[in-house]
């Protein structure tokens, strides 16, 4: 209980921290939102008028106060470019789409990474083996982008089998909301999956040539057995922990993926904001990315400690 209460609060102070570098960092920029949301038609009165009701004028400190007050109470502010909704309401709208893309990543980089290393784990050394080899190391070299792009000109082009640009949301239909995101999804799992895919196989040979499974050979377990009750478990520690890493290269590889795909999510807006130099949109987007990526890590090393209590044990001796 106490490592679970330390990891919350460890979470905390990471979310802060992200925040308070947020805002410093877009506080002492250059350039001037005010003057990249009024165009350039506009006069130096104007301009400050405009400067004052964005709290511009005020200072650095008890901007950032008001901000996080705000942000705490669910009400980030409003956006300099879409001035018509709040932030809130447009990160709400698009967080459910971030997140199923997210969701469907991971799923397919579990389902690959966890099947091609079973199915390939007694065949080291092997032709197999070499070709699982040579399709991870291009896996990896391959960005997330480039898959995207490959994605659509393949599937999307030659083989018709999605239309690309074409974005379904999910209040207009469920299942064509899902189909839609599945190649995007694709393209975000198939490197991070390589890498998993060349981690957990490493650790899986390494567990085969322990004594502990020797011993149980030596008993007239079978390798079946022996492979899924005690290999499996022992090699999953380290995936697990690899896979807590790799949540956040989704998320950060999603942003990418959006604007390939045309996917209206958080990432797309993100760009947006970026572009049009809006920095509360900005600032509340990246932490809440931030939140994502610090509660997927912080549950990945709670499951790792409810796999495996020794490391609490070993960590109270030291």
């Amino acid at each position: 209980m106490i490592f679970i209460i330390k990891k919350v609060l460890t979470a905390f102070l990471t979310l802060f921290l992200v925040s308070v570098l947020c805002f410093l960092i877009f506080s002492v920029i250059r350039g001037d939102p005010a003057s990249a949301t009024s165009g350039m038609d506009i006069t130096q009165e104007q301009l400050e008028i405009i400067r004052e009701e964005m709290g511009l004028n005020r200072n650095v400190f008890i901007r950032y106060t008001d901000w996080l007050l705000n942000f705490i109470t669910g009400n980030p502010g409003s956006s300099f470019s879409f001035r018509t909704e709040a932030i809130s309401a447009l990160i709400s709208e698009r967080l459910p789409v971030t997140i199923s893309l997210a969701f469907l990543s991971l799923l397919f980089i579990i389902i690959i990474s966890f099947t091609v290393s079973l199915l390939t784990v007694k065949r080291e050394g092997s032709i197999t083996d070499n070709i699982i080899n040579f399709f991870t190391a291009a896996g990896i070299s391959a960005p997330g982008f480039f898959m995207g792009l490959l994605f659509i000109f393949i599937f999307g082009f030659t083989f018709r089998l999605f239309i690309p640009g074409e974005f379904i949301n999910y209040d207009e239909s469920v299942s064509g909301f899902i189909a839609g995101l599945i190649p995007a999804s694709l393209a975000i799992a198939i490197p991070n999956s390589a890498v998993l895919i060349k981690f957990l196989r490493g650790s899986l040979f390494a567990e085969l040539q322990s004594d502990y499974v020797r011993t149980a050979k030596s008993k007239g377990a079978s390798g079946l057995y022996i492979l899924m009750r005690h290999v499996f478990k022992n090699a999953c520690l380290p995936a697990v922990t690899m896979l807590g890493m790799i949540i956040a290269e989704v998320f950060s590889g999603s942003i990418i993926i959006e604007q390939v795909f045309s996917i209206h999510g958080m990432g797309r807006l993100l760009i947006t904001a970026i572009s049009s130099r809006d920095y509360p949109l900005i600032q509340a987007l990246m932490v809440y990315i931030a939140f994502l990526v610090v509660c997927a890590n912080t549950l990945a090393d709670i499951v790792i400690m409810v796999i495996d209590p020794r490391i609490m044990q070993t960590r109270k001796v030291r």
